[in-house]
C-alpha cells in the first residue's frame, strides 16, 4: 500500500498523537504484518490453522502486555498499544485476537490480580512469547451472566485447589501454555482466580470446530476434571468478580480499537478495488454512488479512532471507568459492522471472495461484535452511568 493510501486512510492524522519512536513501533508492525501475515492469511484462514511461524517475528517486535510497567514488559502508553491492537486487526483481526488474549487477558489478568512474584515468575517469558496464555471465562452455558453464574468451582484442599468445570470459547487454549481460569470458590461464592498449566491432569482443551469467523483463532472447549492447582498459583488479587471486571475494563478498551482495525482493513481494500475495477470504460471508484459507500466508510473509520484515542489518553491518565471502555466498545463494534458490509458490497460478487481480502473481515466482525461483552450489555453499562438507574436483570 502505498503512503498516499495510507495517509487516506488516516484522515484526521491520528497517528500524530504518537511520538515519533511510537510512530517507528507502529510501522515496524505494519511492515511485519504486511510482508510476513498478509500473504498467508487466507490459507490460514480457510484451513483453520493458526500461523505458529509468525510468532518468532511477534516476540521481536515484543508487543506483548505492552503497557504494562516493569516484568519484562514495554511500559509504554496504552495509546499506542490499542494503535498496534489496530494495525494487527487491519490485516487480520485473528492475529489481533491471539495477541490481545495473550498480552491482553491473560498478561492483564497476573498484572492487575496477581502478587509481584506471580508477576515476576510469569510475565516476562509471557512478554517474550515463551509462554503462551490464555483466558478462561466464558462458559457453555454462560456468557453474558459471568458475574453471577459461574459454574465452574473451586474447592480449597490445604495448600491446593481442585477445580472442576468447563470453559468455551478460551482462544489459545489448543496450543498455549498457560490458562487464567476463573472459578467460583465453594467456600464463600465469590469468584477467584487461578494461573493453570496446561500439562495438568484432568486438564483438557478440544478445538472447536466448524467456525465462521476468526477462523485462524484456536478457540478450546476446555475441560477441568479435579485439576488440582497449588494456591501459590492463585491470583492474591482476585477475590470477586469485580476484580476479574477491571481486567476487562482494560482489553475491552483494545477490542474497540480491534474493531477499528477490521473496519479500516475492510475499507482500505474496498477503496483499492474501487480504483482499480472497470466497469463502462472507467474505474468504479469514479461513480458517486460508490464514493459514497468510501465516504460513509470513512466517517465510521473516522468517529471511531477519535473515540478511542481519546479513550487510551483518558487511560494513560487513569482516568478511564468501564462506562468509557464500554461506550467505545458498544460504538465502534457498531460502525465495524456498518463499514465491512460497506466494503462488500462496494464489490458486489467479487466481495465474498477471499482473494478480494474483504470477506474475511466482514466474517470476522460477527465474533468481534460479541466478545468480550455483547452490545446491549454494554449498553446497559453505559446507561447505568447516566441515569443512576441499575437495568440489569
Amino acid at each position: 500500500m502505498s503512503r498516499n493510501e495510507i495517509d487516506t486512510s488516516d484522515f484526521y492524522a491520528f497517528e500524530q498523537l504518537l511520538s515519533d519512536g511510537e510512530r517507528e513501533r507502529l510501522h515496524a508492525v505494519r511492515d511485519f504484518m504486511t510482508a510476513e501475515v498478509a500473504p498467508i492469511v487466507n490459507s490460514h484462514w480457510e484451513a483453520a490453522t493458526f500461523p505458529h511461524e509468525i510468532v518468532p517475528g511477534m516476540r521481536r517486535l515484543a508487543i506483548a502486555g505492552l503497557p504494562y510497567k516493569g516484568f519484562g514488559c514495554g511500559g509504554t502508553t496504552f495509546l499506542l498499544d490499542g494503535m498496534i491492537a489496530m494495525e494487527l486487526a487491519r490485516t487480520d483481526p485473528s492475529i489481533a485476537t491471539f495477541n490481545g488474549v495473550h498480552g491482553g487477558l491473560a498478561m492483564g489478568s497476573i498484572y492487575l490480580c496477581g502478587s509481584d512474584e506471580q508477576r515476576e515468575r510469569f510475565l516476562p517469558a509471557m512478554a517474550r512469547y515463551d509462554k503462551i496464555g490464555a483466558f478462561g471465562l466464558t462458559e457453555p452455558d454462560v456468557g453474558s451472566g459471568a458475574s453471577r453464574g459461574l459454574t465452574t468451582t473451586a474447592e480449597r484442599d490445604g495448600d491446593t485447589w481442585i477445580l472442576n468445570g468447563q470453559k468455551k470459547w478460551i482462544g489459545n487454549a489448543t496450543f498455549g501454555d498457560l490458562t487464567i481460569i476463573w472459578a467460583k470458590d465453594v467456600a464463600d461464592d465469590q469468584v477467584k482466580g487461578f494461573v493453570v498449566a496446561n500439562s495438568s491432569p484432568g486438564f483438557t482443551a478440544e478445538k472447536q470446530q466448524h467456525k465462521i469467523a476468526l477462523r485462524i483463532v484456536q478457540n478450546a472447549l476446555i475441560t477441568l476434571d479435579n485439576v488440582r492447582v497449588d494456591e501459590a498459583d492463585r491470583l492474591q488479587g482476585a477475590n470477586s468478580f469485580a476484580d476479574t471486571a477491571e481486567v476487562l475494563r482494560v482489553t475491552r478498551a483494545g477490542v474497540a480499537w480491534m474493531a477499528l482495525g477490521c473496519a479500516r482493513g475492510a475499507y482500505e481494500n474496498a477503496l483499492r478495488y474501487a480504483v482499480t475495477r472497470e466497469q463502462f470504460g472507467r474505474p468504479i471508484g469514479s461513480f458517486q454512488l460508490v464514493q459514497d459507500l468510501l465516504v460513509r466508510m470513512q466517517g465510521n473509520i473516522t468517529a471511531s479512532w477519535g473515540m478511542v484515542a481519546r479513550l487510551s489518553q483518558l487511560q494513560d491518565q487513569g482516568l478511564a471507568e468501564d462506562r468509557h471502555s464500554s461506550l467505545a466498545k458498544a460504538f465502534c463494534t457498531v460502525r465495524m459492522r456498518e463499514t465491512v458490509g460497506w466494503a462488500r458490497e462496494l464489490m458486489g460478487g467479487n466481495g465474498i471472495l477471499l482473494e478480494h481480502n474483504v470477506g474475511r473481515f466482514v466474517a470476522d466482525a460477527e465474533a468481534i461484535y460479541s466478545y468480550e461483552g455483547t452490545r446491549e450489555m454494554n449498553t446497559l453499562i453505559v446507561g447505568r452511568s447516566l441515569t443512576g438507574i441499575n437495568a440489569f436483570v
